[in-house]
């Protein structure tokens, strides 16, 4: 089984370069806009990994992080702007696996996917 990964941007240039890297990479990719509409996708389907931008319209990616973490043993990266050492330590405190900080580059985006993938339990 190929690993999912959900995608929760809101800049859509982003969130489709993501999507289209990953899955060139051979990954299955769902992408959401809002941490709603990923709310959606995640009662509907199953997923391996999580991306999740912090600052988004409505519901923050800290707040879904949580509600994904209480879910289900999915793997978590931030993906933000918000790159002060304190906003780090919040985000891997809250559950995180990992974070990185925009404007950041695809390959290493792929190489903490990886990362993450390895040590995340597989649902079946």
């Amino acid at each position: 089984m190929r690993a999912r990964i959900v995608i929760v941007e809101d800049e859509p240039d982003l969130r489709e370069a993501v999507a289209e890297y990953l899955g060139a990479a051979g990954y299955d990719v769902a992408t959401a806009e809002t941490a709603a509409a990923a709310r959606s996708l995640v009662e509907t389907q199953s997923f391996h990994l999580a991306i999740l931008d912090i600052a988004m319209p409505g519901e923050d990616g800290l707040s879904f992080g949580r509600w994904l973490r209480s879910r289900t043993p999915i793997g978590i990266i931030y993906a933000t702007a918000a790159g002060t050492a304190l906003d780090r330590i919040v985000g891997l405190e809250l559950g995180a696996d990992d974070y990185i900080v925009k404007p950041y580059e695809l390959r290493e985006v792929l190489a903490r996917v990886r990362s993450v993938l390895r040590r995340v339990p597989q649902p079946a």
